[in-house]
């Protein structure tokens, strides 16, 4: 499994090794979620009558059936391990770290604490700057998103935003030149059911 595992981390683009990797997952593991949930646990016994009413399955996981937190598990990873650090981010625009700083604090980028530091995610930025037009996208917004939200948002293709006849992610229509407002618009709904 190891030289699998390194192969996908190498084609995804993540510097990161087998073992690291594995840590990250287990860690994002423990703060997603408790061992083996039951679903029912979580809510009255009106409520449960109430779900199961309209067919939501409320029985705990079942032996041989796929973990629905193993994506999350996964996708929390992919995000923390390529987050760049406030130095990371410093170099990579050429601005001293007190500016990222900065930035965080007046929501011109975002990112997260954890126990090393604020750590950014990276679709915000671009090889040497900021990704254009994230200051409008980021100003829109819900406060309560999670990152792990706002990156699946950024990377998903939205059929409003198309290029070449083809829904674009957020992150590339800003890329080409797109409109920031237009994406900004569709980040307000973040959150917010269909």
């Amino acid at each position: 499994m190891s030289v699998a595992l390194e192969n996908v981390l190498a084609k995804a683009g993540l510097r990161v090794s087998t073992s690291q990797f594995l840590a990250l997952v287990e860690e994002a593991a423990r703060r997603l979620s408790p061992p083996n949930p039951e679903p029912a646990h979580y809510f009255s016994t009106e409520q449960q009558q109430a779900l199961s009413d309209v067919g939501l399955d409320l029985a705990p996981h079942r032996q041989g059936e796929t973990d629905y937190r193993a994506r999350s598990v996964a996708e929390h990873a992919v995000l923390a391990d390529s987050a760049l650090t406030v130095l990371e981010a410093s170099r990579r625009l050429g601005v001293d770290d007190s500016r990222i700083r900065h930035r965080l604090t007046k929501g011109r980028l975002t990112g997260w604490k954890d126990q090393g530091g604020w750590r950014l995610p990276a679709w915000q930025f671009t090889a040497t700057s900021v990704l254009p037009g994230v200051e409008t996208v980021l100003k829109a917004v819900p406060a309560d998103s999670p990152a792990l939200v706002v990156a699946a948002f950024m990377g998903t293709p939205q059929p409003d935003l198309v290029i070449n006849d083809k829904p674009a992610t957020p992150r590339q229509w800003l890329l080409a030149g797109g409109d920031p407002e237009l994406v900004a618009t569709l980040a307000t709904t973040l959150g917010t059911p269909a």
